[in-house]
């Protein structure tokens, strides 16, 4: 028996320890949005008693409900805890959307570690199983940006029996199957979808092998090279055992688990959630917001989705989506408005190709520049369509990013008119990143013409449909591959495109994705190739700034990269005046 009150942890008040002890670095919602809290309703679906613990700080929070029968389940939330507490300037943040009215500081940092570490002190006889985003993400040695060091496993660190990557659904199940067998977690070595820590003799074989945590730590190119072995083999389909030596002991990544198929995805969105959460922040953009798929076959190198939910695409169907439509239209507080129906790309529900099936997806190739790239939009806008004839539903927005590249391969225009008539709430986000095509091809995005058509097209549809509607473009400064020259060509881009974003981001090298090693190793993974990388903190902040050109606190930053650069011929359309003569004053200067 459980009960919960205002988002914070499910307290037991049977004095029963459970089956299972879940840990998060979240307050607790149970919500599907939240890992944690499909894991918990998921075991709770196979007949185990579940507890949760919520944000942990004393020896007491740990031990509130006791001892687990069969083993704790630990996440640090759902993003990197590392992530969550800190700026890309190393600030630390004093607001948190995943915790108790928002506030800041709820989390450790490292929070896995922390709270493993503590677990095996209090209970060293219990089993541990860590998953979620910091352990996907954190599976192999990886560069950390906080310590600006290689950091090894992290279950080395953790000392958990057991790592699950990727989103987990189907290997919690075959956990369960094994506990109820009779055997114990900490004796599962060889389930897909899992890592764990083993004595070299007991490697499996035909597996591929990665430099050691040792050679990568203190070699560069080694770290590249492991970094596109480890990308190369997260395909269900033809992906194979990695491993990976960390001293006397050996890291096996086990094959990816299979995706979900259409109906067990069902199932694991129509659990017996609440879908509620008092003064939980986060909770308010998913409240009434329904994911209809997963995975991303657009693999933007920055993006840690091709590591953790994977490439190939999984989606729930129809039925399932309606029904869960239906039920959000009768909750207190529904205004007739769906937030968004969508997922880490929202205009994905099919395989970019039939081929990546039997195949799989092409090693280190983006689909977005395949010739072979098959488009879908009929079932997501029969979906589209079904959901706003619904009673009681005014509007459906869509609020996940789109790809317009892959939309633009469309020959028909439906969705891209009914995007534009139906379902944009005023401004549209959308993520070229950046105009210059080698930076674009650093982060593995589509050149920057699509941007242009799909601006085109969007305007006018809705100068036709007489509706005052806007892009809101994302951007990315510093990226690996961006010198300042290309950050000022981008800042002329934006200024002739009448661009003026709000939000800009700087490059946050995160755990475990290709952007992060090109930034660590200088080095592209897939070609050896050296990678320019803005470093110095000054250059960061003009690059920012550029960004942001029109605003006046920035010109100061903007004449200096412009002079640095030698652009200064840029320097009427980004600051209204001529720099030329200042530029020749400090050339003069500098050469007495």
């Amino acid at each position: 028996m459980i009960e919960r009150k205002n988002g914070d942890s499910p307290k037991s008040v049977t004095g029963d320890s459970p089956d299972f002890i879940c840990v998060t670095g979240d307050a607790y919602v149970d919500h599907p949005s939240f890992g944690i809290a499909i894991i918990k309703r998921l075991l709770e679906s196979l007949g185990f008693s579940v507890g949760v613990i919520s944000q942990p700080v004393s020896d007491s929070d740990f031990m509130s409900q006791g001892k687990p029968t069969h083993g704790f389940m630990v996440t640090g939330g759902n993003i990197d805890s590392m992530v969550a507490n800190y700026t890309v300037n190393g600030k630390k943040r004093l607001k948190d959307a995943y915790s108790l009215h928002g506030k800041g500081g709820k989390r450790p940092d490292r929070a896995l570690i922390v709270y493993c570490q503590k677990l095996k002190s209090l209970f060293p006889d219990s089993d541990i199983v860590i998953g979620g985003l910091e352990a996907s993400l954190r599976r192999f040695a990886h560069y950390d940006f906080w310590s600006d060091s290689v950091m090894p496993s992290i279950l080395t660190d953790t000392r958990a029996d057991l790592l699950v990557y990727g989103m987990g659904e189907l290997v919690i199940k075959e956990i369960c199957q094994n506990i109820r067998a009779g055997k114990r977690i900490s004796e599962l070595k060889t389930l897909r979808g899992t890592c764990v820590i083993s004595e070299p003799r007991d490697t499996p074989h035909n597996a591929v092998q990665c430099d050691s945590f040792e050679i990568c730590r203190d070699n560069k190119k080694a770290y590249a090279k492991s970094c596109r072995k480890q990308y190369d083999e997260q395909d269900y389909v033809y992906g194979r055992t990695v491993l990976q030596r960390h001293g006397n002991k050996m890291l096996i990544q086990n094959p990816p688990s299979r995706p979900l198929n259409p109906q067990e995805f069902d199932e694991i969105y129509e659990l017996d959630f609440t879908r509620e959460a008092k003064d939980i922040p986060a909770i308010q953009e998913v409240e009434f917001s329904i994911t209809h798929n997963r995975g991303c076959f657009g693999f933007c190198n920055f993006c840690s989705i091709a590591l953790h939910q994977g490439r190939r695409i999984q989606a729930r169907s129809k039925d399932s989506i309606i029904r869960e439509a239906t039920f959000l239209t009768q909750k207190k507080g529904f205004k007739g408005y769906l937030h968004d129906i969508g997922g880490p790309t929202a205009n994905f529900r099919k395989p970019s190709c039939e081929m990546q099936l039997t195949r799989g997806l092409c090693k280190g190739k983006k689909c977005h520049s395949c010739e072979k790239l098959e488009v879908e939009h009929s079932e997501y806008l029969e979906i589209l369509r079904e959901l706003r004839r619904l009673p009681r539903v005014k509007k459906v927005f869509i609020r996940s990013g789109i790809r317009y590249d892959y939309l633009l391969k469309d020959k028909s225009r439906d969705f891209l008119n009914e995007l534009a008539e139906h379902h944009v709430s005023g401004q549209l986000k959308i993520a070229p990143e950046h105009s210059v095509s080698g930076v674009l091809d650093c982060m593995g995005k589509p050149h920057i013409d699509s941007f242009l058509e799909f601006k085109r097209l969007f305007y006018a549809k809705c100068a036709e449909l007489k509706k005052e509607q806007y892009l809101v473009p994302y951007l990315m400064s510093s990226h690996p591959g961006s010198t300042l020259k290309d950050a000022v060509e981008l800042a002329v881009f934006l200024k002739e495109n009448d661009i003026r974003p709000e939000q800009v981001q700087d490059f946050y090298p995160t755990p475990g994705t290709i952007s992060t090693a090109m930034y660590y190793t200088g080095l592209c993974p897939y070609t050896l190739k050296e990678i320019y990388v803005a470093r110095e903190p000054h250059e960061r902040k003009m690059q920012r700034a550029l960004l942001q050109y029109y605003k006046s606190e920035n010109a100061d930053l903007v004449r200096k990269a412009l002079i640095k650069t030698g652009l200064v011929k840029y320097s009427h359309r980004l600051l209204g005046k001529d720099l030329n003569n200042g530029a020749k004053k400090e050339k003069k200067r500098k050469s007495r």
